[in-house]
């Protein structure tokens, strides 16, 4: 029973084999490496994915001319704006101008009644009148009392004072004929005249109306309309340059545009710079005149203002829409002949906005890219749309 046991104990028991167990990791390892040796194989021989050719516009660099120009808001501001007060007090019997006419210098606004001042003077000449007879017969006297005199025949005292009367009643005369001469600027003054000639505003005065000399509204205000010149300023930093070319005797050009629908209106040149910058803005305003014989512009009316500086001859230019600001700065994608885009960075000048100035970085007969940037790289293949692109036809850059 026991040796029963026994074997029936030895035949439970595993037994096990360290050997089997070595050469199925050898194989799993072997298995391993011929899997990754199959996967390489299979990815050398796949074929490399390419990125599509991302279709662009090109354009050429050119030579050429480009303007300097300054773009800033202004406003017209005509050389004589005139509220016309009365000189004197009196009611107005007559106002002799229609809401916005226009009128020349000198020309009837609005009269004064002037019989009051017309009765002052008559005054004053009877006044005049009676002095010069009192001149008359002091100065025949003085000829009666010089030949006494001469025989001695009279004090030497009464002679004088002869004298001094005639030389009294000579003051007398000229003090009346300064009283005429003041209301005969009275009489003028009732008749008020226009002091330049331009066009009138709205009536703000009417018949009957009693005015002072210290009214403050006046009796019209008369605007000049041509020419006329538009005040506009510009940054403190472009001073030194507008001053260089005004004072080496350059009439420099200045064209204005509508605010709203951005069509020319007028042009004219700078006459006038102001004599200080302002501080709270850093700018200096300047002014330009303009015939404005057609009176399109009107007063305090606002204007875009474009002055033209300088101008840059045999200047690199490119499209406008090919120049780029981002990471590297301002740039541009030049299309190489390989069929590739390159990144320039360019430093730009002025632009006229459909063609900039590129002061460094290109070179005339390079291409820039102006159209269909927004997926290219530096780098980055690309397809250029020919000639007959607008029928489909696309060339390969080579």
């Amino acid at each position: 029973m026991q040796e029963l046991n026994e074997v029936s104990q030895h035949i439970s028991t595993p037994v096990r084999h360290p050997r089997r167990r070595r050469g199925a990791a050898v194989l799993l390892i072997l298995a391993l490496i011929a899997a990754a040796i199959g996967y390489h194989v299979v990815k050398k021989r796949a074929p490399a994915v390419h990125r599509p050719a991302q279709v662009v516009t090109v354009a050429p660099v050119t030579l050429g001319d480009m303007p300097e120009t300054l773009n800033e808001l202004g406003t017209v501001t005509p050389v004589a704006t005139v509220t016309v007060l009365p000189q004197l007090s009196g009611y107005l019997t007559a106002v002799a101008y229609k809401e916005g006419q226009d009128v020349e210098k000198g020309q009837l606004l609005v009269q004064i009644d002037p019989r009051q001042y017309e009765i002052d003077r008559q005054q004053a000449e009877a006044q005049l009148a009676k002095d010069q007879a009192s001149l008359a017969q002091a100065r025949s006297d003085l000829a009666r009392y010089a030949e006494l005199n001469a025989k001695k025949s009279i004090a030497q005292q009464t002679y004088v004072d002869e004298q001094f009367t005639v030389r009294q009643d000579e003051a007398a005369v000229k003090s009346d004929e300064a009283s005429i001469a003041q209301y005969d600027l009275d009489l003028a003054f009732c008749r008020i005249t226009s002091p330049i000639s331009g066009r009138v505003g709205l009536r703000l005065v009417d018949p009957g109306n009693y005015v002072t000399a210290s009214s403050s509204t006046g009796v019209a205000i008369v605007t000049q309309m041509k020419p006329t010149t538009v005040e506009f300023t510009v940054p403190q930093d472009m001073l030194g340059q507008v001053l260089q070319r005004m004072q080496s005797g350059a009439k420099l050009p200045v064209t204005v545009y509508g605010s709203n629908d951005n069509k020319q209106i007028a042009t004219g040149t700078l006459y006038a710079v102001s004599n200080q910058v302002a501080t709270s803005t850093g700018t200096i305003t300047l002014r330009a005149m303009f015939a404005n014989d057609d009176e399109k512009l009107y007063p305090n009316e606002f204007v875009d203002v474009k002055l033209l500086v300088d101008v840059l001859h045999n200047a690199v230019l490119v499209p406008t829409a090919a120049v780029q600001t981002g990471a590297p700065g301002t740039y541009v994608y030049v299309a190489n002949a390989d069929g590739t885009v390159s990144v320039h960075k360019v430093t730009s000048g002025p632009t006229d906005g459909k063609y900039t100035a590129i002061l460094a970085g290109l070179t005339e007969g390079q291409r820039v890219v102006t159209d269909g940037m927004d997926r290219l790289s530096d780098g980055a293949r690309i397809r250029v749309a020919g000639a007959g692109a607008g029928t489909g036809n696309v060339r390969t850059a080579q």
